[in-house]
């Protein structure tokens, strides 16, 4: 807490010494102090993008990967690392088109309905993108599997050398996706950026802390949360438990859904004090927000609670107190 405190001093005695940015002085210092642990940092954007919800319409395939790869650019701009999308970035398939009794009942997804080919041709047009702006990009997509298995909503993480180094597969579904739509994952998945590991949650997966304190455990910096929604009913409560899960585990926590939702909750990254320290625009329009993610090299709050909850209290417990033991008098 000190050395981070100390070097912040730092970082505003010189930008008001040159009349730099905050940013410009702290890349300045942080040139000269290498081997210092607060320099553990990341520059990251989030993203709102407008929802595509018709596997078969090809135009929508199309520029729904035009409109993905112009916040990328923008995120280069602005000197972001890495780029975090919403669920269903690509194409978030809407539950009545794909059903085979749809659209005015529920059943099974006719996944056959999908233009699978144009899905790749944008996925690789984004990870060409990805490679040429040395961005690390995760966004959502559906992942298909061979026939007769339901494919897996997913997001990809595709490096800043245009690589997909890893995919993570929602895990806890709704009941209509596990009922009628994908197949669940197994596992979380972790990866790091300049020395700062990220976790990735998906869908309504903010609605199980478990999800959240798995991640705490495997040491997370940063979990990047992303959520879909056609209305922006749901929001409220994502972004609350967003803000929640960042300040219990105190880590970072990114929230990035679809831009319809904006005008109640737009997308954001909260701090680990639990606070949105960067938000997109709450006008409906796709966006992008941008923050510099730091690590505390001293996390006294998250190693406390590490300690509470391994079984620090129970030889501090009163036993064998008669007085105690009826809990029904004064």
């Amino acid at each position: 807490m000190t050395r981070n405190a100390n070097l912040k001093r730092r970082v505003r005695a010189r930008a008001a010494k040159t009349g730099e940015s905050y940013t410009s002085a702290l890349r300045q210092i942080r040139q000269t102090i290498p081997d210092d642990p607060a320099a553990r940092s990341i520059r990251l954007a989030v993203a709102q993008t407008s929802l595509f919800n018709d596997p078969r319409d090809i135009s929508g395939l199309r520029a729904s990967g035009t409109e993905l790869r112009r916040l990328m650019r923008e995120a280069h701009g602005a000197g972001a690392r890495l780029i975090h999308f919403p669920e269903g970035a690509t194409c978030a398939p809407n539950k009545r088109i794909m059903s085979v009794t749809g659209p005015r009942d529920i059943g099974l997804s006719d996944w056959a309905r999908f233009e699978w080919t144009v899905l790749r041709e944008e996925l690789d047009a984004t990870s060409r993108l990805a490679r040429e702006l040395r961005l690390w990009t995760v966004f959502g997509s559906v992942h298909q599997l061979s026939a007769p298995h339901r494919p897996h909503n997913c997001l990809y993480v595709v490096s800043d050398r245009g690589e997909l180094v890893t995919r993570y597969d929602e895990r806890m579904l709704s009941n209509t996706k596990i009922s009628f739509m994908y197949a669940p994952g197994k596992t979380p998945v972790t990866f790091e950026v300049g020395g700062i590991r990220f976790g990735c949650a998906l869908g309504m997966e903010t609605h199980y802390p478990e999800i959240f304190t798995e991640y705490e455990a495997l040491d997370v910096d940063c979990v990047l949360f992303s959520t879909s929604g056609e209305t922006p009913s749901a929001a409220p409560a994502f972004a609350v438990e967003a803000l929640g899960h960042a300040a219990s585990n105190r880590y970072w926590v990114s929230y990035s859904s679809h831009a319809a939702q904006s005008i109640v909750i737009p997308s954001g990254i909260a701090a680990p004090d639990g606070h949105w320290v960067a938000q997109c625009r709450s006008d409906g329009t796709p966006a992008i927000a941008v923050a510099d993610i730091e690590i505390n090299p001293e996390p006294t709050a998250r190693l406390w609670r590490r300690t509470a909850r391994a079984n620090l209290y129970a030889p501090h417990q009163v036993r064998n107190d008669p007085r105690s033991d009826d809990r029904n008098t004064f």
